[in-house]
């Protein structure tokens, strides 16, 4: 009877956090699109390399998302080594000036898009709850990718996105690895961090660092990182 006990209690909180897990899925799912464009302005640093090369370089801007089309760079700065800076960053502006241009619905995440599997709870880095999802797409189609959602349990926030791009943008690429980082203050997004590891068959694999947070000028700080740090905006 007491084990009998204890199994019915199992079985009643995983039905519990099952519940809990797909509600927030729900509303991640309900907020999807706007959670896509948290800021109409920008702050981006991008720190890119080819470490096979030992080739670095930079690029700090601000970064404008237009109703339609192509987002709009007023670069700051550039440096680095000439190929990384067009090789590397220029392509890495120009296929998410690509991915911006694609159709909302195509590239949402949800279920019109993909297949949901719930993984389990993990503990965000600043203590809070996220529940894991696998996710697969339905179809291999630009934009999408095949990895784990992590949603912020308390908002439905995505606080992590990881995976693989399931299409290659050309026979020169053989893969690209995306994880991308969101980070919470009171259900507000106040930084995101995207690590980009894009395996090649010229150069060997080129690294991306990309940091955003709301930008509400006119000045910027010494770092992406340092103002992502220092709360919601750089004043």
């Amino acid at each position: 009877m007491i084990l009998a006990g204890m199994v019915g209690l199992t079985s009643a909180r995983a039905e519990s956090a099952d519940r809990d897990a797909g509600a927030a899925l729900a509303r991640y799912v309900a907020t999807g699109a706007s959670q896509s464009r948290e800021w109409a302005t920008e702050a981006v640093n991008i720190e890119a390399s080819i470490p096979r090369l030992a080739k670095q370089g930079s690029l700090r801007a601000i970064r404008r998302l237009l109703p339609f089309g192509k987002p709009e760079y007023q670069v700051l700065q550039i440096n680095g080594d000439e190929m990384v800076r067009h090789q590397v960053i220029a392509r890495y502006l120009s296929a998410e000036g690509g991915a911006e241009a694609l159709p909302e619905q195509s590239v949402a995440i949800t279920p019109a898009n993909y297949r949901f599997r719930y993984r389990g709870r993990a503990t965000e880095g600043g203590g809070a709850d996220a529940y894991i999802f696998d996710i697969t797409p339905h179809k291999k189609r630009a934009g999408l990718i095949r990895g784990q959602l992590w949603v912020d349990a308390a908002s439905g926030m995505a606080v992590r996105l990881t995976g693989y791009l399931v299409k290659r943008p050309s026979i020169f690429v053989r893969r690209i690895n995306i994880t991308r980082d969101t980070y919470l203050q009171s259900g507000t997004a106040y930084a995101r961090i995207t690590q980009v590891a894009i395996d090649t068959r010229l150069v060997g694999r080129a690294d991306l660092t990309v940091t955003e947070w709301p930008y509400s000028g006119p000045s910027l700080g010494t770092s992406a990182a340092e103002g992502a740090a220092e709360g919601p905006a750089i004043h």
